[in-house]
């Protein structure tokens, strides 16, 4: 009776995390979720900019340069054969929190899986929700055009062991509401430090710089120091110069942002100002990083 017990219970136990996670999914609001979508840039990567001026939306086919050669974003419409119309909720679950396809192979890193693994669980639903109500395109991915190695996905492995943890962002305690929420902003949906934080050779990011700029960026372009040092980064800011670039997309020196940063502001710009203020508060309590990137304009 004891063992019968102890199977029962286990077996209820398991049937009730299939219905929690079952009931998370059907309680998933896309309208929110285009919300997430948009603070976590995901139009940019997977659109390229002739396919914005036509309106066609996540069909894939960017390309964004490395130091590693050329990737090619994916399709991420609900189209069954070309997009991810066939993953489940699962799925793209796994794919955001642990960087895998739906086939357990490992994702390149230029798929910034180390800052989405950070989401809530909702915020991913949510995502997950709003993806499926987005027209389908029929487009076939690009192979990628990388280097020697850098295209071979087994190589991932060792490369996850040193650079990546998965896992949910937890709070800090010690910190408030709103400092909390700039963090999860900052580094799990907007993925900051995917951009503004230099690599080691293999192309993990370095820790100890986080924030502090890279003469690597996007493109092979500088990408400025945004930590709060103020010879080298952006320590003479006021809180007012962040909701103008957030806001506008103008500097504290009367210039307008350009580039691909110009995306990041035309998504930070949808954002509320709650959620723009909390960003603020967070990147201005950063600690500074003394580094000069050159020719690079925050």
């Amino acid at each position: 009776m004891t063992a019968l017990r102890h199977s029962l219970f286990h077996g209820l136990a398991g049937a009730l995390l299939v219905v929690s996670a079952t009931s998370a999914v059907m309680a998933a609001d896309a309208k929110r979720g285009a919300y997430i979508y948009t603070a976590a840039g995901c139009q940019g990567c997977h659109t390229t900019p002739k396919d914005a001026k036509a309106k066609v939306l996540l069909a894939g086919g960017r390309a964004l340069k490395t130091p590693f050669g050329t990737y090619f974003t994916p399709n991420i419409t609900p189209d069954p054969e070309t997009g991810i119309g066939k993953w489940s909720h699962a799925d793209f679950k796994r794919a955001l929190r642990d960087g895998k396809t739906p086939a357990g192979e490992n994702y390149f890193p230029v798929f910034p899986y180390t800052a989405y693994t950070k989401m809530s669980d909702a915020d991913i639903a949510d995502l997950w929700a709003y993806l499926q109500s987005v027209p389908p395109v029929k487009r076939a991915n690009l192979p990628h055009d990388t280097k020697f190695i850098f295209g071979w996905r087994m190589m991932m492995w060792p490369w996850r062991i040193m650079n990546f943890e998965p896992g949910a962002m937890k709070a800090d305690v010690a910190k408030s509401v709103t400092w909390n929420r700039g963090a999860y902003l900052v580094e799990a949906l907007s993925h900051c430090g995917e951009c503004h934080t230099p690599r080691d050779p293999l192309g993990g990011l370095k820790g100890d710089m986080h924030l502090a700029g890279t003469v690597d960026g996007p493109d092979g372009d500088p990408v400025p120091n945004i930590t709060p040092d103020k010879e080298t980064g952006v320590g003479e800011w006021t809180e007012d110069d962040y909701e103008s670039l957030f806001g506008l997309g103008m500097l504290p020196d009367g210039d307008f942002i350009g580039g691909e940063m110009t995306e990041v502001y035309e998504n930070t710009a949808k954002l509320s100002d709650a959620d723009r203020r909390a960003m603020t508060v967070y990147l201005m309590s950063l600690p500074a990083i003394h580094n000069r990137v050159s020719k690079a304009k925050p």
